[in-house]
């Protein structure tokens, strides 16, 4: 099933690993088979991966960008859910984190970053304004 993406001027987006960006005009853009891309506002370089949920996501979105390291990659992946879902207490945000890891687990990692969206939602809410020094150090629940 073809992708479309509609860009608005100047956006940024991955293309498997290539950064391109859209000219001064809205376009669309129709992806015929896969490919990993994502939207320059869904790309997180790694000092911004500064809370619980967001030290998920980074390793998910290498590992989607770069699938031949995704080993590397796992392993962190894997210490950081461990982490957060040490500290949540929340039902439904644990089951979300059980979703993501099953989707890491079969190499859905598009999927995963979308549930991973979701707990940086549901950390937000409960964080609000924390400092990232105070985040490790909360239980959210």
């Amino acid at each position: 099933m073809p992708l479309k993406l509609s860009l608005k001027p100047g956006e940024r987006f991955v293309l498997n690993g290539a950064v391109l960006e859209n000219g001064d005009r809205r376009s669309n853009l129709v992806l015929q088979n896969h490919a990993a891309i994502l939207r320059e506002k869904d790309i997180m370089q790694e000092g911004e991966a500064n809370t619980p949920a967001r030290r998920v996501y980074f390793p998910v979105m290498l590992m989607y960008l770069d699938p031949q390291n995704s080993e590397k990659n796992y392993d962190d992946f894997v210490m950081r859910m461990t982490d957060f879902m040490g500290a949540v207490s929340n039902p439904d945000a644990l089951a979300q984190c059980v979703a993501v890891s099953r989707d890491v687990m079969a190499g859905e990692y598009y999927k995963a970053l979308n549930k991973c969206r979701k707990l940086m939602e549901f950390e937000k809410g409960r964080l609000g304004h924390v400092t990232d020094s105070l985040s490790a150090d909360i239980r959210t629940g």
